[in-house]
């Protein structure tokens, strides 16, 4: 793969695709080339497997107060 495909392949993993590297994904995954395809997916998924990791490390608990003060901020606008 090359680094552009590397690029589009961390963007599907994050979610940030837009209409034209959605194309470029779709074109990248009819391609008749199985071997870029696996590549390509295997790419996605280290990176999701990467991103999960990280987010479960660097995951804090809320502080306790948090959930008081949201319903306070809810129940004080009004028509909600």
């Amino acid at each position: 793969m090359n680094e552009g495909q590397v690029d589009l392949a961390h963007a599907v993993a994050l979610g940030s695709i837009d209409d034209e590297d959605h194309s470029s994904v779709q074109e990248l995954l009819d391609s008749e080339d199985p071997a870029l395809r696996a590549a390509f997916r295997a790419e996605v998924q280290q990176t999701s497997d990467a991103l999960a990791a990280l987010a479960e490390v660097t995951a804090t608990a809320p502080p306790p107060s948090l959930r008081a003060r949201l319903l306070t901020s809810i129940s004080a606008r009004p028509g909600l």
